[in-house]
């Protein structure tokens, strides 16, 4: 059976990383801002957090759009960056970027993307993450500075973007390139068929 096209996907984000990806999946689509809390309890592991806050954000919107007549599927998605069990968020300021990225640069580190999606007509939810590993190359203070200075940290966990300037930071990925740009669309996908909206 060909997969449902009618039905849509309802992105609970306002990420611009985010909404281009799924407009890379041809697949029809809406965005609605989530503004769910994202605070965690702070013993949470990684995979909690990322897959909590995904939920509550993909939660946030389907109890806006809830209603057994809607053909829709709520997406999710949450995305932190792990360097040695301490999780690092989005920077407070330019020095935070500063500090965060110094403490990256020259090792590995973890990143980790949750995703939920939650069927808007019968509440059926799917959970799942995926974690890819990131090795940054040996930085300056002066490249450091420059790449704050470029504005691209501010608001990205970490303080990086991949996609970005941040790409000239990093020396190599293990695992799903797209859980670091904050939605793995391998795993997305997926999970989607499992609400009858296939991609291919």
């Amino acid at each position: 059976m060909k997969s449902n096209h009618s039905r849509r996907v309802v992105l609970a984000s306002t990420s611009p990383r985010r909404q281009e990806l799924i407009a890379s999946l041809h697949i029809p689509y809406e965005i609605r801002p989530s503004y769910a809390d994202e605070h965690t309890p702070s013993d949470w592991t990684p995979r909690e957090i990322v897959e909590g806050l995904a939920l509550r954000k993909a939660q946030a919107v389907y109890e806006e759009i809830g209603d057994p007549s809607e053909n829709a599927v709520v997406v999710g998605s949450d995305t932190i960056v792990v360097l040695e069990d301490q999780v690092l968020g989005k920077p407070a300021d330019d020095a935070d970027a500063f500090r965060m990225l110094k403490s990256l640069q020259g090792r590995s580190h973890q990143v980790f993307t949750g995703v939920a999606c939650i069927d808007a007509a019968t509440g059926q939810t799917l959970v799942r993450h995926r974690m890819t590993r990131v090795a940054m190359k040996t930085l300056s203070d002066a490249t450091i500075q420059a790449y704050v200075k470029s504005g691209e940290p501010r608001d990205k966990a970490g303080a990086y973007g991949i996609q970005g300037l941040g790409s000239t930071l990093v020396e190599g990925i293990e695992g799903c390139y797209f859980t670091v740009v904050g939605l793995p669309l391998s795993l997305l996908s997926d999970m989607l068929s499992e609400f009858g909206i296939d991609v291919l």
